[in-house]
C-alpha cells in the first residue's frame, strides 16, 4: 500500500479522532490504515507505513482484534500473519457502537440502577436529587433499549431510515 497525501491525511485524522474518543492514537491509525488498504497488511508493513515501533503495532493489533475490528488472515504460500479491517462501514459502525455500549453504557446502567434503588431508602436525600437520578436511569435505559432495537435492523433498512432525516418526525405524533 502506498501512503498518498490523502491516505496520510485520513490516517492521521483518524488517529486524532481516536484520542478524542478515548482510544490510543496508534490503535486508531492502524485501524484506519487497514480499512483503507486494498489488501491485508503484515505487521512489518504497518511499522514501515506508520513509522511506529513494532511492539506498539503488535499491542495495537491485539487490541483491535479484541474489539472485533481487525482479523488475522493468511496468504497462500506465505507463513506470515496478515491483518485486515472490517470493510463494510455499517458493520464497522455496529462493532464500534457495541464495544462502546459494553465498556461505557452497561456499567453506567448498572451503577444507576444501584444508585436509584439505594437513594430511594435514604431519607436525607433531597426529593429533587432522587428524581434526577431516576430521570437519568430512565434515559440511559431508553438509550440502551434503543440501541438493542437499532442493532437488529438490517443495514438496507437503516440506510433508508437515515436518508429520511427529519422527515421521519412526521410519523411521530406529538
Amino acid at each position: 500500500m502506498k501512503m498518498t497525501p490523502a491516505v496520510e491525511k485520513y490516517v492521521l485524522h483518524w488517529g486524532e479522532m481516536g484520542t478524542r474518543w478515548g482510544t490510543n492514537r496508534t490503535v486508531a491509525q492502524i485501524q484506519a490504515l487497514l480499512y483503507l488498504s486494498p489488501n491485508p497488511l503484515r505487521a512489518d508493513e504497518i511499522v514501515d507505513l506508520l513509522s511506529v515501533a513494532r511492539s506498539n503495532v503488535s499491542t495495537s493489533i491485539r487490541e483491535l482484534q479484541s474489539y472485533g475490528l481487525v482479523r488475522m488472515t493468511h496468504v497462500l504460500g506465505d507463513r506470515r500473519d496478515y491483518f485486515e479491517s472490517i470493510y463494510d462501514v455499517w458493520e464497522l459502525f455496529r462493532v464500534i457502537i457495541e464495544q462502546r455500549k459494553q465498556r461505557e453504557l452497561n456499567p453506567t446502567l448498572a451503577m444507576l440502577k444501584g444508585c436509584a434503588a439505594e437513594v430511594q431508602t435514604e431519607k436525607e436525600t433531597d426529593p429533587v436529587t432522587k428524581e434526577r437520578i431516576q430521570n437519568m436511569l430512565k434515559f440511559v435505559e431508553s438509550t440502551s433499549d434503543w440501541y438493542e432495537q437499532i442493532s437488529a435492523i438490517p443495514t438496507s433498512t437503516l440506510t433508508k431510515l437515515m436518508a429520511l432525516g427529519t422527515k421521519i418526525t412526521k410519523l411521530v405524533k406529538k
